[in-house]
């Protein structure tokens, strides 16, 4: 089990979290407390994508934007699209530039191609077969789902595991799209490169990071805004989830990366 008693120094009100090491979890908090995950929700977005892609219902090849950016382009926020306005700033493909404007392009796409309100496929596709009964989407399909823990030890297994989509799929969707592309990371600056999935942030070589300094440079996942976090590391066959109801700050950059290297470094002791 992870000690997780670190957490009871942060300067925040309410907290829950799952550490998850060789598949033994561990709880902190009311791991039923819904919390807003802010750009947490993309991870719920991009997987609803990617079930359409495997349904072919919409291609992540398919273009989607005037000036030629693809759906994967928009998945992994290399289309040139604004943070928050639906506009181009860039042409595609030229440097990343974090979207969840471009969320809302894909979530228009998907409800057009698949003939239903994107909440309504989403929910279908993901929610209700990974068993997130306790999560909701409102607003902008970037930002606007709402979860606990126990339902996000459910995602963590989405994409780590052949539940929704294939390994081919979920391999594609964690390895680096377009790998020289530069950009501001959130919080942290500009990063070059700043390497990113169709979906997760994948970790690189930036340093400092959130997701602490002993995850392996193919550790994934999403933090948003209102103080919330995941992370995956395959290498370390560990993951952990955060959420608070702090908003993300200088805290949050002091306690999160301790509290990551606390989680590997307990998957690398022998479980009896």
């Amino acid at each position: 089990m992870v000690d997780l008693t670190e957490m009871d120094e942060w300067p925040v009100d309410n907290l829950a979290a799952g550490a998850i090491c060789g598949g033994v979890v561990s709880t902190r908090g009311d791991i039923d407390r819904p919390f807003p995950l802010a750009s947490l929700t993309k991870l719920i977005t991009s997987l609803a994508v990617l079930v359409a892609s495997e349904e072919g219902t919409l291609s992540i090849e398919s273009t989607v934007t005037e000036e030629g950016a693809t759906v994967a382009d928009l998945l992994a926020h290399a289309g040139g699209i604004a943070p928050d306005d639906p506009k181009p700033l860039t042409s595609p493909r030229v440097r990343r530039i974090y979207s969840t404007a471009a969320y809302d392009i894909l979530a228009d796409q998907l409800a057009e191609a698949s003939a239903m309100p994107y909440i309504t496929y989403a929910t279908q596709a993901v929610l209700h077969p990974a068993g997130m009964e306790s999560t909701t989407i409102e607003g902008s399909p970037g930002s606007g789902a709402t979860s606990t823990v126990r339902d996000l030890i459910r995602l963590v297994e989405c994409w780590t595991r052949p539940i929704l989509v294939s390994p081919t799929t979920l391999e594609l969707a964690t390895s680096i799209h377009l790998p020289q592309l530069s950009g501001i990371l959130p919080g942290y600056g500009r990063q070059a490169p700043n390497p990113w999935g169709l979906g997760p942030e994948i970790r690189g070589s930036k340093s400092p990071h959130w997701t602490g300094s002993l995850s392996s440079p193919r550790c994934f996942g999403h933090f948003g805004r209102s103080g919330t976090m995941l992370w995956i590391d395959r290498e370390a066959d560990a993951a952990l989830i955060s959420l608070t109801d702090r908003e993300f700050g200088q805290w949050a950059i002091d306690a999160w990366p301790k509290l990551s290297n606390t989680v590997i470094l307990e998957s690398r002791v022998p479980q009896l």
